[in-house]
């Protein structure tokens, strides 16, 4: 009998020594001469306990981790004994589904991420995959503009703009024009790996929801621009892309439908600010990736001059379930406007570090006390970032805050790609507010004049507050740069990055009246 070990090929399953617990495993079954089926699965999400593997025992998977290739080596010798679900060890976590952290989630999206081979077409289908292009062929394009409108879906990249609205705008464009789909991949904020780990661990889903798309508004051509430091996305898209073309789910004629659609991964070089949707185009056609003004907007003018449709990752990657299950199934999740789930990312100082896919109307505390564990160095929290970078700091007191885009707004903060950075107690929120402006100073394109130099003023007026120079006078100074940059600016950059400052003012003051030198390397 061959026995199923699960070890992910995700990029922080990797970084934590997956490929050497995979080749631990091997040589400590070659020895036993035990028959083994080593697959690389995507990550569950539960990174404090990566590189996490699982063996499959009468149906069922058992997990443990952190491994190491010692442990592996072990656990691989017991199972010529005894089935994973008896054995022993310091490691051992009982089945995956049943840890507390797993088991609390509702996993739409991310259903089949760390379940299946990533690049299996046959793993995929036999897990419900393209039941959603099945039933976009059969109800049409204007049926899936219909479905997708009343699941509630909204962007997952930041502005929480409703899909439906944005593909009705690109599919009532005059036909006979060239539409184009363009996937935002380019993950950039800090906190964040949602996008990367459907990408790698789930790439079909993504490409499904693409090709979807496509035929709801009648584009031909898709683009995933992907960020260059997810080499191991690339590589599983363009994997899981070639298996869809060569079964004739992407190219001239989709699943023998008459509608065609084609899709190409392009890299990005690095830019921050190519994240926004009119920077990404300008960089998709070759040029710098410099914000356009708008109007016009991308669904009236976008790439090449033609309609088209960008959404992020996350956002297309939700649409195959809202055709296959309706858009009443996903709807019935989440919160006044905020529907369906949304996967969030915890990470900065936690003890449960992850991915943690819920509907929306989950507190902040509870995700960061109950779900995260609280912080990993032990010391009380003392404010969580939400949103990136870019994200207000939000004190204890706002931990009854519910996870949806409008309680985020009403205290002045924002859920962007759903990223939360917790900070303990140690943190100096001045250095932080001061991090905001140096963070926009190095990745504004140049355009306009509120981001491209009130992030440089406002980081030398913050070095003025840190090291205790006159500080009330540079704190007004702080608060007009704010107000500056969030009314003035082109694009995000520029304007949200008030956010941070002013939350940071706000709510932690007393940090603003330390004299402390900031080290040379902060530059």
């Amino acid at each position: 009998m061959t026995i199923r070990i699960f070890i992910p090929r995700d990029a922080a399953a990797v970084a934590c020594g997956a490929d050497a617990v995979v080749a631990a495993v091997q040589q400590a079954a070659q020895k036993a001469k035990l028959a083994v089926e080593i697959v690389r699965n995507g990550s569950r999400g539960m990174l404090w306990i990566e590189p996490l593997m699982e063996v499959e025992d009468a149906g069922v998977r058992y997990a443990f981790g952190p491994m190491t290739t010692a442990d592996a080596t072990k656990i691989v010798a017991s199972l010529t004994k005894a089935g994973a679900a008896k054995i022993k060890h310091p490691l051992a976590l009982g089945p995956t589904e049943e840890i507390p952290f797993f088991k609390k989630q509702t996993r739409l999206t991310f259903a089949r991420c760390g379940l299946t081979d990533p690049v299996s077409l046959a793993d995929y289908k036999a897990h419900g995959g393209y039941k959603g292009l099945e039933r976009a062929l059969a109800v049409g394009p204007m049926g899936i503009v219909d479905e997708v409108t009343k699941s509630g879906l909204r962007g997952r990249g930041g502005a929480g703009f409703p899909t439906g609205i944005k593909w009705k705008t690109v599919h009532d464009t005059p036909m006979g024009q060239q539409k184009y789909i363009v996937c935002n991949a380019d993950e950039g904020d800090s906190g964040t790996f949602a996008d990367r780990m459907i990408m790698e661990g789930d790439p079909f889903v993504l490409i499904e929801g693409m090709t979807i798309a496509g035929i709801a508004v009648g584009a031909t051509k898709g683009y995933i621009y992907l960020r260059s430091e997810y080499p191991h996305a690339e590589i599983a898209l363009n994997q899981a892309i070639g298996h869809a073309r060569a079964a004739g789910l992407l190219g001239p004629t989709v699943a023998g439908s008459p509608h065609a659609f084609d899709l190409e991964v392009r890299m990005g070089a690095g830019a921050y600010v190519c994240g926004e949707e009119t920077s990404l185009l300008e960089s998709l056609e070759g040029k710098r990736g410099l914000v356009r003004a708008k109007p016009p907007l991308p669904a009236h003018k976008g790439l090449f001059g033609q309609p088209t449709v960008i959404n992020n990752v996350l956002s297309l990657s939700a649409v195959p379930f809202i055709l296959s299950d309706g858009a009443t199934a996903y709807f019935d999740y989440g919160m006044g406007r905020s529907r369906g789930t949304m996967p969030i990312q915890l990470a900065g100082n936690i003890k449960h570090g992850g991915l943690f896919e819920t509907a929306f109307g989950i507190t902040l505390g509870e995700l960061v006390d109950d779900i995260g564990g609280g912080t990993y160095s032990g010391r009380p929290v003392k404010a969580v970032q939400v949103g990136g970078p870019l994200g207000a700091y939000f004190p204890r007191g706002y931990f009854d805050t519910p996870f949806d885009y409008e309680a985020f707004a009403a205290r002045d903060g924002l859920i962007g790609h759903a990223g939360v950075v917790v900070f303990d107690e140690t943190a100096n929120m001045a250095k932080q507010a001061r991090f905001a402006f140096h963070f926009c100073a190095a990745e504004s394109c140049g355009k306009c004049t509120p981001c491209r130099i009130g992030a440089v003023r406002g980081r030398e007026t913050m070095d003025k507050i840190i090291a205790g120079h006159d500080t009330q006078a540079n704190l007004a100074v702080v608060e007009d740069l704010c107000n500056t940059m969030k009314f003035g600016s082109l694009c995000a950059l520029g304007g949200f990055t008030p956010y941070p400052v002013s939350s940071a003012l706000n709510h932690f003051p007393e940090d603003f009246g330390r004299v402390q030198k900031l080290p040379v390397a902060a530059e």
